[in-house]
């Protein structure tokens, strides 16, 4: 028998006259260092020992054995279980099975209590990502490892000491025998895509909807919240102390021969010993493939990624407007195939609003809409409805990359122009005594798409006129979706585009036109399936006061009035 089993049998023997072998559920050893065998003498053993129907429900002590301090913490095993379950001891006990461990008894138990312990673990990243990204994570796709890091990152912040201890395990930052740790975190997927609160499929992690939505409730982010102050309690008390003594053992002779102060002690244990970016394996589907939420890529990244190794002949940035967020184009050309080809791109940088410029605009919608802030949201919602249309046949610009930490955006660029100027042309048309029938058509087109985007249940929050592309292909484009939302007001999508159209358009000389834009507009929304009474709600003043403020009064009572016409029983001859 080696030195390492004769020590192993030694410990058991210690844990069953300590509470009584007959009574022991389980014992494991923490693998505090586990590139160094069992047997190194400088470090602390940490024993957990899991014991049925135990008085005192909690027990440490500290012994030596061969020359090494040995501390073991004996739990009653339902209350292990609670915390392995629900983290009842704000998962003290519970998280030790997240780091490696040595089964000496009990191994099959062990087991099934890790996998009940990172199902819970695996749920509760799922819905914190869910939180921070509401619209994305019904589009993310999830790599293993995002839980094993995202784990053990949490608790490393949380507790820095282990911090100090995770230097050992750790090759650059990835953890060594990743492939061995991540194992049982595919089996707990495995699960959980069995009970179909996840799907798991070529290694890669979605979430359905069903979960998705009930993670976003506000009970859920104060539960997970409060998990907190349970976990700094426990895991202080009975962490610190096996934790400052490993450092303090492992540094004795560093201590005694160079006199290191206390200073020198804390740098080094402040040493940044953090793993992987977890962020880094949570992936959103563009166009051109799938993107990490941690790539953090500029504008010249971005063209390095787009053209690698093809030769650029010019690059020329234009900034294109943008009041409350920057938009540039990127104009480039380059030699491919001994030809010269121009290229656009569009880059959407989103800056945040959360300052005192912001207070106009929300006294200005007060009580009828609420908008995103947060340059992070505005950023998800764009990419995830331009890719939730896209995968449904909408026109939209195709989104190419994203970069979550720049919060930049960057898109297709569509050649064409904006409905405002059709609007424009039906005004000065019927002031000539004409019709302009292309032009009405594209605004009877875009009336039926936001019928069929509300289809969905999605809704678009900022269908000015502006964010309507025609293309130079007679294709209706849409954009910018920065507010747009699940089962949010339909209504609002009708109110902007009807009531801003107004902008366009004069009091007295320009009342058939704004008939004719607004019957136009009511038809295709019939002809997409939307309904009257959505339509009609927007006469509402909820609707109306906001767009007072710069669309004349007699416009707007114009539209009001075209709209009334419209009854549930004229939907076919409308249409």
């Amino acid at each position: 028998m080696s030195n390492e089993e004769r020590l192993k049998q030694r410990i058991v023997e210690i844990a069953g006259h300590a509470v009584g072998s007959a009574h022991i559920r389980a014992i494991c050893l923490i693998d505090t260092y586990p590139s160094q065998p069992v047997k190194e003498d400088k470090t602390v053993l940490e024993v957990i020992v899991v014991v049925k129907k135990f008085q005192p429900r909690l027990l440490n002590y500290v012994t030596t054995l061969n020359g090494r301090t040995v501390i073991i913490f004996a739990i009653n095993e339902w209350m292990f279980e609670r915390d392995i379950d629900r983290g009842f001891l704000g998962e003290a006990f519970a998280s030790k099975l997240v780091f490696p461990y040595t089964s000496l008894q009990g191994e099959r138990y062990l087991q099934v209590q890790e996998l009940i312990l990172k199902k819970r673990l695996i749920l509760e990243a799922i819905e914190n990502l869910s939180i921070s990204y509401p619209e994305l994570i019904y589009h993310m796709q999830i790599k293993p490892q995002f839980f094993l890091y995202d784990i053990l990152l949490k608790r490393l912040r949380f507790f820095p000491l282990l911090a100090y201890e995770m230097s050992e395990r750790l090759e650059g930052n990835i953890l060594k025998g990743e492939e061995k740790a991540l194992k049982s975190y595919r089996d707990a997927l495995t699960q959980l895509d069995a009970e179909r609160l996840i799907t798991f499929k070529n290694d890669y992690v979605t979430t359905s909807k069903e979960f998705a939505r009930k993670s976003q409730k506000p009970t859920v982010w104060i539960t997970n919240v409060t998990k907190n102050v349970p976990r700094a309690i426990f895991t202080t008390i009975f962490g610190i102390f096996p934790q400052s003594l490993n450092i303090i053992t492992q540094n004795t002779q560093l201590l005694k021969n160079q006199k290191i102060n206390r200073t020198l002690l804390q740098a080094d244990i402040n040493h940044n010993y953090y793993t992987d970016e977890p962020r880094k394996y949570v992936f959103v589907p563009t166009s051109e493939g799938l993107v990490s939420l941690a790539d953090k890529v500029n504008i010249s990244g971005f063209i390095q990624k787009m053209f690698g190794a093809e030769k650029l002949e010019k690059i020329k940035i234009k900034a294109v407007g943008g009041i409350l967020n920057d938009v540039y184009l990127i104009k480039t050309r380059i030699t491919k195939e001994g030809n010269i080809v121009e290229r656009k791109f569009l880059v959407k940088r989103f800056r945040e609003w959360s300052n005192f410029k912001w207070f106009p605009l929300t006294m200005w919608t007060f009580g009828t809409r609420t908008y995103a802030i947060s340059a992070k949201t505005r950023l998800a919602k764009e990419c995830a409805t331009s890719e939730f249309l896209r995968l449904r046949g909408f026109n939209v610009p195709k989104i190419l990359y994203v970069s979550t930490p720049e919060r930049l955006v960057f898109m297709e660029y569509i050649e064409g122009e904006n409905l405002s100027y059709s609007i424009k042309r039906v005004a000065l048309a019927v002031q000539r005594k004409e019709k302009s029938e292309k032009d009405l058509s594209d605004i009877e087109m875009t009336g039926e798409l936001f019928a069929r985007v509300h289809s969905y249940g999605m809704t678009l929050g900022d269908t000015k006129p502006e964010n309507v592309i025609v293309g130079r292909d007679d294709k209706v484009y849409l954009l910018d979706f920065e507010q747009a939302t699940q089962d949010g007001d339909k209504t609002w999508d009708i109110a902007v585009f009807l009531y801003y159209t107004g902008h366009y358009l004069q009091p007295v000389k320009d009342q058939e036109a704004t008939e004719d834009i607004t019957m136009a507009f009511i038809r295709g929304y019939l002809r997409g399936g939307g309904q009257v009474k959505t339509i009609r709600k927007s006469v509402s003043p909820k609707y109306t006061r906001v767009f007072s403020v710069f669309t004349m009064p007699s416009i707007i009572l114009t539209i009001i009035n075209t709209i009334k016409k419209v009854r549930e029983t004229d939907k076919e001859s409308v249409g």
